[in-house]
């Protein structure tokens, strides 16, 4: 007891210390479950079969709403890549009938998901604009790469999502898509974001031209 009352300061200090190591443990936890619930989450999927003719599925599984900026398909060959916006597009019909015009450019609610028609019409159009052969398709290791540019709330910087499917024509005629990768690869760091703000940059300089 007299060991105590000696150095009863010193005890005090140490069970402050000690006391103030648990609050800042639980706070820390407590931040890290509130960004983990803050940070954004796209999805890129595949909808209705495996083959070219799925649905390309975009899911927003955010705790808030994003804006879907820009949607990106590039093919990767072995010689170069090849990309497009394809965030607008031209509805089934009479191509000359403006009402056909639609545009994928929009909010989307938190848990909403939107499918932007199959991974062959997306590749029609990749390889009509950039007049690209079958040959180059069947080529081995070619992969196509769907790219999501968003907003997420107040943040200033832009969010992305990539995922790469590589294509197998040995099921032919259908053809299949196989994901490289078991999950969408999430572009929210500092440094994605700023990958993923030079991929707008881009888009915008090719539609100046």
């Amino acid at each position: 007891m007299e060991w105590l009352k000696e150095n009863a300061q010193a005890i005090s200090a140490i069970g402050s210390i000690l006391t103030l190591f648990v609050w800042v443990f639980y706070a820390q936890l407590l931040y890290n479950g509130y960004a983990r619930q803050r940070r954004p989450r796209i999805i890129i999927n595949r909808g209705k079969g495996v083959g070219l003719e799925a649905l390309c599925l975009i899911s927003n599984m955010s705790n808030e709403a994003i804006y879907v900026q820009h949607l990106v398909a590039v093919l990767h060959t072995k010689e170069r890549s090849y990309e497009l916006d394809i965030v607008e597009y031209q509805q089934q019909g009479n191509e000359e009938d403006e009402a056909s015009y639609r545009t994928h450019q929009g909010p989307l609610n938190s848990g909403d998901y939107l499918h932007i028609q199959s991974f062959n019409s997306t590749l029609e159009r990749l390889t009509e604009y950039w007049d690209i052969g079958q040959d180059v398709l069947r080529q081995s290791d070619v992969q196509l790469e769907i790219r999501v540019i968003a907003i997420y709330g107040p943040e200033d910087m832009p969010i992305g999502a990539s995922r790469h499917f590589k294509l197998n024509y040995t099921t032919e005629p259908v053809g299949q898509l196989i994901p490289t990768r078991v999950d969408t690869q999430r572009m929210n760091s500092r440094r994605d974001r700023k990958r993923v703000l030079e991929w707008a940059k881009n888009i915008e300089l090719h539609k100046a031209r």
